[in-house]
């Protein structure tokens, strides 16, 4: 249970970071966006010491991305002196934004960076500094990856509290990788997953993979969500299986998992790549209670009537309560908590700008 503790939410838009706070059932949001007319693409909410570190990865037109990180729950904000993330010179790129952040599950102070273009950083001081991971960067196949619609992007890192040396990272449009020695060597990890956009619709790489999420009792059960298509991996993503059958649309960007009860997901369904509205033009999460056997549609409290938000890879998450809150916000700048593992919703907040990443947890 949440009990004297409270909800921290964060709110990644395309003009600045908003940040709200819950105790009980009553919902406090700080005055203004943090990082005012930037793009805030990316947010980790840092729990594993005992002063919860927010790390934010912010875009801005005039002065380039960056990674910030505050100590003190948004309240204050920190640059490093030295660009935090940055691509050496000899690999003739320039970073375009930080996809995503991701504290470790298995080193308490090691940091993962997901770049555009599509790289792997690591850091080991909490995310203040990073480092190419270069054997990604340099892989064999990395001629061949081809940008996306919204361009090549590493926008998922899962890490595996067993095995500090196990990394799973998703691309678009280059698919699934895993590294089994420490970020060393990295082999493609699709099998399974389609590509219909392509002449051979199973390659060993280029699926446009959008999110994956990891399963909260088995660690081995991964679920995918992906340009037309919805997966489950038993095996740690070495092969993948369609659970896709029973949901509206299996196009989409979002998936995520519960945090304690296993075999339990939710995507958030789009009507297609090329109409990309909710599906039905209905807003619904989708769930599953049985690891993608069936699925069932929550919208108590959601809008009934024809729907247009969009719900983008990084604007879904759960918190760790128990019973779980389940967020989301769209396009359309609305804003959506559950705090009932998602039977029923309520809207937080509307006419933000777009929403591109949500993260809640709970904080003291």
């Amino acid at each position: 249970m949440v009990g004297m503790a409270g909800i921290l939410l964060t709110v990644g838009t395309r003009k600045g970071l908003f940040v709200g706070r819950r105790r009980g059932g009553a919902w406090e949001w700080d005055e203004s966006p943090y990082f005012n007319a930037q793009a805030v693409y990316s947010i980790a909410i840092d729990t594993r010491h005992g002063t919860p570190r927010l790390l934010v990865g912010g875009d801005s037109a005039h002065w380039g991305p960056s990674v910030f990180h505050s100590d003190d729950l948004g309240r204050t904000w920190t640059e490093p002196a030295q660009a935090p993330v940055k691509f050496p010179k000899d690999t003739g790129a320039s970073l375009e934004r930080v996809w995503q952040l991701h504290p470790s599950a298995a080193e308490p102070d090691v940091v993962y960076a997901g770049t555009e273009p599509a790289a792997l950083y690591r850091s080991e001081d909490r995310g203040e500094s990073f480092t190419l991971v270069r054997p990604l960067w340099e892989h064999p196949t990395r001629g061949r990856w081809v940008p996306g619609g919204g361009g090549e992007g590493l926008h998922t890192v899962l890490t595996d509290e067993r095995d500090p040396r196990t990394v799973t990272v998703a691309v678009s449009t280059a698919g699934v990788f895993r590294t089994e020695d420490g970020g060393a060597s990295w082999f493609p990890s699709n099998s399974g997953v389609s590509a219909v956009f392509l002449p051979d619709p199973n390659p060993e790489f280029g699926q446009c993979v959008h999110k994956i999420a990891r399963d909260a009792v088995v660690p081995d059960r991964l679920y995918l969500q992906n340009h037309w298509g919805v997966y489950r991996s038993d095996d740690a993503g070495a092969h993948w299986t369609d659970i896709g059958e029973g949901l509206p649309s299996t196009f989409g960007f979002a998936v995520t998992a519960h945090p304690h009860r296993g075999d339990t997901a939710y995507v958030f369904p789009i009507n297609a790549d090329a109409d990309r509205v909710p599906a039905g033009r209905r807003c619904r999460v989708f769930r599953t209670a049985d690891a993608g056997k069936t699925w069932e549609p929550l919208a108590a409290g959601l809008p009934d009537g024809d729907h247009y938000g969009t719900v983008l890879r990084d604007a879904m998450c759960t918190d760790g309560a128990d019973p779980a809150g389940v967020y989301f916000g769209n396009r359309n700048g609305e804003l959506y908590a559950s705090a009932d593992d998602g039977d029923s919703w309520q809207q937080l907040a509307s006419h933000l700008p777009d929403v591109l990443c949500v993260r809640a947890a709970v904080v003291d």
